[in-house]
């Protein structure tokens, strides 16, 4: 499938997002792209350990723990690149329909593995200004 075919359709029929390496700083980008996407209608699930709430939302510590009380579709990992492939090990136990790695952010054996357990992939694209693109109709 073509990547901009497979990012209008993941930010069109997926709305219940797990954002790994979520923060609570403000100017962080993580933060950012969280407050965007629960300020346009996708249910975000912080997940980072450090924290306990996240703008008024639970925090989970893994996507574990975030599992058993969301439905996960896509996992938005905000990670350093090395960092992915256990991420991508712990998303495959509760089978999200994507795995999305943040704007700089990529991992080809994450990826691939990800790919051979039927997981669609998006790498080092931006969640939100994909989304904002969707809006204004650019493609």
């Amino acid at each position: 499938m073509d990547n901009s075919v497979l990012i209008k359709n993941v930010l069109t029929n997926y709305r219940n997002v797990a954002v790994v390496g979520i923060s609570n700083k403000e100017d962080r980008d993580s933060y950012k792209v969280g407050k965007y996407l629960d300020e346009n209608g996708f249910h975000v699930i912080p997940v980072n350990p450090m924290l306990e709430q996240w703008n008024g939302k639970k925090c989970y510590p893994d996507l574990k723990a975030a599992s058993e009380e969301n439905s996960i579709e896509v996992v938005d990992i905000f990670r350093k690149s090395e960092a992915v492939l256990p991420i991508v090990e712990e998303a495959l136990k509760i089978k999200p329909e994507v795995i999305w790695m943040q704007l700089g952010v990529e991992n080809e054996e994450a990826a691939t593995l990800a790919g051979k357990n039927s997981i669609k992939v998006i790498m080092n694209k931006c969640i939100m200004e994909e989304h904002k693109k969707l809006k204004v109709g650019v493609a």
